[in-house]
């Protein structure tokens, strides 16, 4: 594994490009554009206003940089760097900007979530969706790009529509038995769609593309309900991760659960392998050391290495009592991802916030629990393989694989604490990103 580095005192808000090699980051109002294997500058924009979001297009010729608190959208071209487009919400104001699937038009919902504008960057057509709803997830396109579905309120009820992205045509639009819809998500075959409930109403609804309700799914009644929802890639498996601090598996058949993992405090069972990072000081050979010491060597000396040991069963995770008189209590299962080939799901209960699950789906057994020394920030399954990328605000990196774990110290100046990770399509490589800075990480491939 080899790290490149970059800083910068300013915001960065860095996105790789989906299909090519570039790779993009703002640092106020100016958009860098880098080669990502060398990150060399390839060009360089500067916009009206500082960038608060950015986003390159399905086939990263086009890149939109969106200024909020000026209700501003700004589109620039890779192959043509003098071209250029300005899109300007007025008064309506602008919380939200995103790519179609196709690349050549921008949806930009309004504040108070009063519309959504469709710019089409080639006929210069604007199309209009009235009353979106204000949710956490509230627009969901198929894999394919063909259809769009918009969570919708009106007269204190749920709707969904849905549209065909081609010439933005309603297909559909009909009623949801939700009290108040909280999240959408198509399958990724595209044939189903995901509609869940808030928190206080335990329910998962199930729909097809014409608007009829497979099913309905719901594990229990008056506690905290659904918290998290992930598709395998496969389309058969829909995983629910509760507050119950369980996650329910649905088949794509019938529609019903067909097993559900817990998450106990303590793993008791021989067949789960437990990884647990522990602190290491740095070993230094006395006969190195110089008055002042290199820059390398310092380094070495002042800053602690960490390993995996395998931990023996039982054992006892370090568990955390939830607040129960403040809000958004720390309960229940808050992530959940399925690995590129389908034989994994990663998960993370917010009461053992320092661990790692990984269930083997082929045995709808716990295979693996990662044990850190800190708070899980975040995980991402590497797109090619069964490889996940864990980051807990550190400055190291982890990644596991069904042939172990590996622990990587990302080099450089200061405190490097990585809170997000994003790898690029062809897993070759990752974002590491911080509040300040990020660093690209290169995973070497082995010679055949």
């Amino acid at each position: 594994v080899s790290l490149a580095g970059l800083g910068s005192p300013s915001r960065i808000l860095p996105q790789p490009s989906p299909v090519l090699s570039p790779q993009a980051s703002c640092i106020q109002h100016r958009l860098v554009v880098r080669d990502a294997s060398s990150l060399q500058i390839l060009q360089l924009y500067t916009c009206l206003d500082q960038i608060q979001y950015i986003e390159w297009s399905s086939d990263s010729l086009f890149i939109l940089c969106a200024m909020y608190k000026r209700g501003i959208v700004q589109v620039w071209s890779l192959e043509q760097p003098d071209w250029h487009c300005k899109i300007d919400e007025g008064s309506a104001g602008l919380v939200a900007s995103c790519w179609s699937p196709d690349g050549r038009h921008i949806l930009n919902t309004t504040e108070f979530h009063l519309r959504i504008t469709v710019w089409s960057l080639c006929t210069k057509s604007v199309s209009y969706i009235k009353y979106p709803k204000a949710c956490q997830q509230g627009m969901a396109f198929t894999k394919d790009g063909r259809y769009m579905a918009v969570a919708e309120r009106r007269d204190c009820k749920d709707f969904i529509s849905i549209f065909v992205c081609n010439n933005w045509q309603l297909l559909r639009h009909f009623d949801t038995e939700t009290q108040d819809l909280f999240g959408i998500e198509w399958a990724p075959n595209g044939c189903v769609l995901a509609a869940w409930d808030t928190c206080l109403e335990y329910k998962v609804l199930l729909y097809s593309l014409d608007g009829r309700l497979l099913s309905s799914y719901r594990a229990y009644e008056w506690p905290l309900g659904v918290k998290s929802i992930a598709w395998s890639p496969s389309s058969q498996f829909l995983a629910i991760g509760s507050f119950d601090e369980k996650v329910r598996i649905l088949n794509h058949v019938t529609w019903k659960k067909i097993t559900e993992f817990d998450h106990p405090a303590t793993i008791s069972s021989k067949k789960t392998i437990v990884y647990k990072e522990v602190e290491k000081s740095p070993t230094v050979d006395t006969e190195r050391l110089t008055f002042p010491p290199t820059r390398a060597l310092a380094s070495s000396l002042f800053s602690t290495q960490s390993k995996y040991d395998i931990s023996q069963v039982p054992v006892s995770l370090q568990y955390i009592k939830p607040v129960a008189d403040r809000a958004n209590p720390k309960v229940g299962v808050g992530m959940l991802a399925f690995s590129a080939d389908n034989c994994f799901l990663a998960t993370k209960n917010d009461n053992i916030p320092n661990a790692v699950w990984i269930w083997d789906i082929r045995k709808l057994k716990l295979s693996v629990v990662l044990e850190q020394l800190c708070t899980i920030q975040g995980f991402q399954w590497d797109p090619c393989q069964p490889r996940l990328a864990v980051c807990t605000g550190s400055s190291r990196v982890y990644l596991w694989s069904p042939a172990g774990c590996v622990v990587v110290q990302v080099p450089g100046e200061g405190d490097f604490q990585i809170t997000s990770i994003s790898w690029h399509c062809s897993g070759d490589s990752m974002l590491l990103l911080s509040k300040e800075n990020f660093c690209v990480c290169y995973l070497e491939r082995e010679e055949v």
